[in-house]
């Protein structure tokens, strides 16, 4: 059984650690929830931080003379560069995080989703955009996974970001050890992994682990980590995954009855139309996996990249086409 790095998440803090939303409320999410067992949270509340308090008038960003200002309409009171202040100090000091799980909709938090006014006074919004504690954080950090709970309660979304935030924390604790038959270890367990979401960075990830120049570890393992962030910055598409697939098909083949590869290829057709979920084919190709003691299939985290015990096939739709 796989042990699992413990990410470091920042996470807004009125998502399950405190009642600290415009109006006193704490948000329930199952998610955040279930991950406290397996994730180093650092919950923050940007709007409590520059001195907002808890309840309070609530904040939209609007735009003023082409500028975009967060602004507190029942007061007047406009907070802009107090939240750029703080959203700038606190990722700089934030030390190595692995993702973000953000408020939605909210004007410092949201990262895509949050209402623009033309003014304090306005009914309509003109635009959608991030907030300014968001924003900042998908500024500073385009490699990592940052999303929002609204978001993650789609299906595919939630696994992609449990994927890529599990793979960055093993990837740091490589690098904390500090030695490249660590990396070399890593990077063949995430083969597959790679090979589904982007294959051209998967063979240059391959020479850096190569180290033909001799290089530190240290460098190699800093420019390999600048490569799997963009690895893994888009999800895998169907293709793909059925290339990986088909590519573990080929460790077992030669054990399976004609029966057998038939279910399989099956399965596969069922999972390219929609009608058959990813796990149905990996399920089958670890018991083979176990049957034929096939240690590379098993160790590829591509079967496995994350918890069980976070595993939900729940599906909200939300952010499907974003």
């Amino acid at each position: 059984m796989r042990t699992f790095a413990k990410p470091r998440v920042v996470v807004s803090k009125c998502l399950e650690f405190a009642p600290c939303r415009y109006n006193g409320a704490m948000i329930s999410d199952d998610l955040v929830r279930r991950l406290k067992d397996h994730v180093d949270f650092v919950p923050v509340c940007p709007e409590m931080e520059v001195g907002l308090g808890c309840p309070r008038e609530p904040i939209r960003i609007v735009l003023a003379d082409k500028q975009l200002r967060l602004v507190q309409p029942a007061t007047g009171r406009d907070v802009t560069q107090a939240m750029q202040q703080f959203a700038a100090s606190f990722l700089a000091g934030a030390g190595e995080v692995d993702g973000f799980i953000l408020k939605s909709r909210s004007p410092s938090c949201g990262i895509k989703d949050v209402k623009v006014f033309a003014g304090p006074e306005h009914k309509t919004p003109q635009k959608l955009g991030p907030g300014f504690f968001g924003g900042a954080a998908l500024e500073r950090f385009p490699d990592l996974p940052v999303e929002d709970e609204g978001r993650l309660s789609n299906f595919s979304l939630r696994e992609h970001f449990l994927a890529r935030l599990f793979t960055l924390a093993a990837l740091r604790r490589v690098r904390a050890a500090g030695r490249m038959s660590g990396l070399v270890e890593f990077h063949a367990a995430n083969k597959w992994l790679l090979m589904a979401c982007h294959q051209s960075e998967l063979r240059l990830m391959g020479r850096i682990v190569a180290n033909a120049a001799d290089r530190p570890p240290a460098e190699v393992l800093a420019e390999y980590q600048l490569h799997l962030g963009r690895a893994l910055s888009r999800p895998p598409r169907a293709a793909g995954i059925i290339n990986v697939l088909m590519h573990a098909l080929g460790y077992v083949s030669d054990h399976l009855s004609a029966a057998e590869k038939a279910l399989f290829l099956g399965t596969l057709q069922k999972y390219r139309g929609g009608k058959a979920p990813l796990s149905a084919a990996t399920t089958l190709l670890r018991a083979w996996g176990i049957r034929f003691q096939a240690t590379y299939l098993l160790e590829q985290t591509f079967l496995d990249p994350y918890p069980e015990s976070l595993v939900s096939i729940s599906d909200s739709g939300k952010g499907r086409d974003g």
